[in-house]
């Protein structure tokens, strides 16, 4: 069954009408869910993210994420990353990628390499490849985006590579800063340390993300953990 919206949307109108008209979000929510077909909220949800997480991820995430898609290489980490934001462009939402890692050339053939049918919507993702890339110029880049766009970043540990940019902790809290200001989704493609070891868990986990230089990695609220086939989506306590 197709929403009448997308389900950040239908959130934030549940949350408006939770306001105006003094009931629990609960309530709200589950009003909206019965105008769209569903007996609760609880339902509607489940139906959206029903499936493999190649296909739903988009509809779990809402306004403001900001989200780590992290596995060793070869584990399908960006082509995660660039499915959901071949999902936000069907879904009329704009999409960045900004990628310290992939040629325009490269970025645009993957992107393409994904799309189910020819409808044209990898041709929408913004691929952003400036050696310049940071927490500022994002932002910058994004400035006047509504509620619900998306970004992805290739990757997060190339962020301050150069000297000249300000430290990845800087960063990220500028970033979750903009993510929660402007209602954006904000998702970072992550490496993997290299003593994860998959024969003692079946996913990697937050403390596996390699990381040169200390960073809060409780500026995320959301990780997904990619490996041998398997994802996982879940909260960043």
């Amino acid at each position: 069954m197709k929403l009448s919206a997308p389900i950040f949307q239908l959130k934030r109108r549940a949350k408006l009408m939770a306001r105006n008209n003094d009931v629990p979000l609960n309530e709200a929510l589950d009003q909206i869910a019965q105008e769209e077909g569903f007996a609760r909220w609880s339902m509607l949800s489940s139906r959206m993210s029903s499936g493999p997480l190649s296909e739903t991820v988009l509809s779990r995430l809402d306004a403001g994420d900001l989200l780590l898609l992290a596995g060793r290489p070869g584990q399908g980490k960006t082509k995660l990353g660039l499915q959901l934001l071949i999902d936000a462009a069907r879904d009329g939402r704009k999409a960045f990628l900004f990628t310290l890692e992939l040629t325009e050339k490269q970025a645009g053939k993957y992107l393409q390499s994904l799309e189910k049918e020819t409808d044209g919507f990898a041709n929408q993702v913004q691929i952003v490849t400036s050696d310049e890339i940071s927490a500022d110029y994002i932002i910058d880049r994004m400035s006047g985006s509504q509620p619900g766009t998306v970004a992805v970043i290739d990757y997060l540990q190339a962020l301050d590579q150069q000297r000249s940019k300000p430290v990845l902790s800087e960063q990220l809290r500028a970033l979750g800063d903009f993510a929660r200001r402007t209602g954006c989704v904000l998702g970072f493609i992550s490496q993997i340390d290299r003593s994860f070891d998959p024969e003692s868990k079946r996913l990697p986990d937050i403390r596996d993300i390699r990381l040169p230089n200390f960073v809060d990695l409780g500026l995320f609220n959301r990780a997904c953990f990619l490996h041998d086939g398997e994802a996982q989506l879940q909260d960043v306590a």
